[in-house]
């Protein structure tokens, strides 16, 4: 079987028995075409590659500046990709028995104090269409911890207002439930009812599904929305590099700052590995540190 027919076929395997984002696929299919190449460069193929060719195939990476998570990716990608190999018996070699990833460099993401994120959802009109919009957006971002690509393909029949809650598809479709506040409920009452007045006569029926609307009647794009909160962050005077995930950010630092069990917190984000979450921690203490070296008198 052909290197391409058998990247496919563990593709189309990884997609299903993992739910990984279409992204992540078009990333591994990348990394394992580059990695293709490199074997047909030293005469080499599945059943004859060993773990220093591989590890060859990492240093060059290494020497061309390639950063150490997309090193990491890589190796994760080419490990799953022999051992799918060897557990459909496609071959017997296995290189990467011996391949160790490298260490995974996590970059603490920026974040806004709860001032700053009271600051902006206090400052936006409430009377302009757009305006009523983003405030309810901005509002549950901040109150549910929920990606932006989540939030502006959120549907009518995921929200249970009732009991305050919001039922989220996130990556691989995985489900999981999310809490709003008053204050989220309040601003995305505000905004069915001015959406509700808006497209009353006019919607266009493959949209009527979608919470958030421009005023064209179609879902909001996570570039104009991430537009309109640079304008807003500009208005109030911060200098933050801010876009709608600094407020997913936000949501994480400030609800283990005041207590959350970090358990909870990784099940509201929706992240599979509890790693993941626990770099918001990393983020609180750094926090710590600056307030401590600001204001101790031998800082």
């Amino acid at each position: 079987m052909q290197f391409t027919s058998l990247v496919e076929k563990f593709l189309e395997f990884i997609k299903f028995e993992k739910g990984l984002s279409q992204n992540t696929i078009d990333a591994y299919r990348r990394d394992l075409t580059q990695y293709f190449n490199f074997l047909q460069q030293i005469n080499k193929d599945i059943h004859t590659v060993s773990s220093e060719d591989i590890t060859d195939f990492l240093w060059q990476l290494k020497k061309n500046n390639l950063k150490n998570n997309s090193i990491y990716r890589k190796t994760s990608c080419i490990t799953q990709f022999h051992k799918f190999l060897i557990a459909e018996e496609i071959t017997k070699n296995n290189p990467v028995e011996f391949i160790s990833k490298p260490k995974l460099q996590r970059k603490l993401p920026q974040v806004l104090s709860y001032e700053e994120v009271e600051k902006i959802l206090n400052f936006i009109p409430k009377k302009k269409f757009n305006d009523i919009r983003n405030k309810a957006m901005l509002e549950m971002l901040y109150a549910t911890g929920m990606r932006v690509s989540e939030l502006v393909n959120l549907k009518f029949n995921q929200l249970d207002l009732s009991n305050k809650y919001i039922r989220v598809i996130g990556k691989g479709n995985k489900e999981r439930i999310v809490l709003l506040n008053s204050k989220s409920i309040q601003a995305l009452k505000d905004w069915l009812e001015i959406r509700a007045k808006k497209f009353q006569k006019r919607l266009i029926p493959e949209y009527d599904q979608y919470v958030f609307l421009s005023k064209l009647g179609k879902p909001i794009s996570r570039i104009d929305f991430w537009e309109q909160l640079k304008n807003y962050v500009k208005k109030v005077g911060i200098s933050k590099n801010v876009s709608p995930h600094t407020l997913r950010h936000s949501f994480a630092t400030h609800m283990l700052k005041y207590g959350a069990d970090l358990r909870v917190v990784q099940e509201l984000l929706g992240h599979s590995d509890i790693s993941t979450t626990q770099i918001y921690t990393h983020i609180d203490k750094q926090h710590l540190k600056e307030l401590h070296k600001k204001y101790h008198p031998r800082g």
